[in-house]
């Protein structure tokens, strides 16, 4: 009874992680490869700038002496947008698109989540005499002002990965906790608690939809704020409840570490019908 079923969903829950972290493999390795092309594309674009300004120099000797600075000036112009143009060419396959307005550049960060289009959030930023933040749509208790503080002076690329790693990571949260909602009412016992960054959610919850008697409380953090799975999970019984319980309570605890909240939802329900 109990025993099957615990090995059962262990073993389960070993299958969704195996599948969970090969994912993650994937999609870090994919993150690693498209920097590296963003690298490279903006290395060979400094590379033809610097060849361009040296012939252009040279022919410049053979004229007059203004016409050269000013053939200078000019290509120093065109190669400031080609880099922007070729650096938001690049930010369009993380995610990230942009355009060049009259005073700077605006950006459009798409967020997703398993494959699933959800939000998309705009910063508008001046370039002159600085770059700057202008208008924005980037939710309140995102650290918007700490990521540009760090980053945007120095390093406008950087400082669009930050920013778009703490949104996809809360509206990742936010998404898990809506499929909880939606898809495993029956087997919540009250209100699901959640702040409004979705690093903290608190709630109680049946094993399975017939068993109501010791409901388990469940308490998960998310430390990192670039992160949509918890860093430290607290899964604990109800007084009274079963030895077997508390185990499962454990299980459960691992469990939610390591997969998507609604993945390992589902897992229960998967598990209850191999039981029967």
């Amino acid at each position: 009874g109990v025993i099957a079923f615990l090995a059962r969903l262990e073993a389960q829950a070993r299958e969704a992680a195996v599948k969970q972290e090969e994912l993650e493999r994937q999609e870090e390795k994919l993150t690693r490869l498209k920097r590296r092309v963003e690298e490279l594309r903006l290395q060979r674009d400094e590379l033809r700038a610097k060849v361009d300004l040296q012939e252009k120099g040279q022919h410049g000797k053979e004229g007059v002496v203004s016409e050269s600075a000013q053939s200078s000036a000019q290509a120093v112009v065109e190669w400031k947008i080609k880099s922007i143009k070729a650096m938001l060419q690049i930010f369009y396959l993380t995610g990230v698109s942009g355009k060049l307005t009259k005073r700077g550049v605006c950006f459009c960060i798409s967020t997703a989540y398993e494959g699933t289009y959800l939000d998309s959030y705009h910063v508008d930023l001046l370039t002159k005499p600085e770059v700057q933040i202008h208008r924005h749509s980037i939710p309140i208790f995102i650290p918007l002002e700490q990521i540009a503080n760090k980053y945007l002076q120095t390093d406008i690329r950087r400082f669009l990965a930050v920013l778009s790693e703490h949104l996809n990571a809360y509206v990742g949260r936010r998404y898990q906790a809506e499929q909880l909602q939606e898809h495993f009412s029956e087997l919540m016992e009250g209100p699901l608690q959640k702040n409004s960054l979705c690093n903290l959610l608190v709630f109680n919850y049946n094993v399975s939809r017939k068993s109501k008697a010791f409901p388990l409380n469940a308490r998960l953090l998310y430390g990192d704020l670039c992160r949509s799975l918890p860093t430290e999970v607290t899964v604990t019984c109800t007084p009274g409840a079963p030895a077997a319980l508390a185990e499962l309570a454990t299980a459960h605890s691992d469990l939610f570490r390591r997969v998507a909240l609604h993945k390992a939802f589902r897992s229960f329900g998967t598990a209850e019908e191999s039981m029967e």
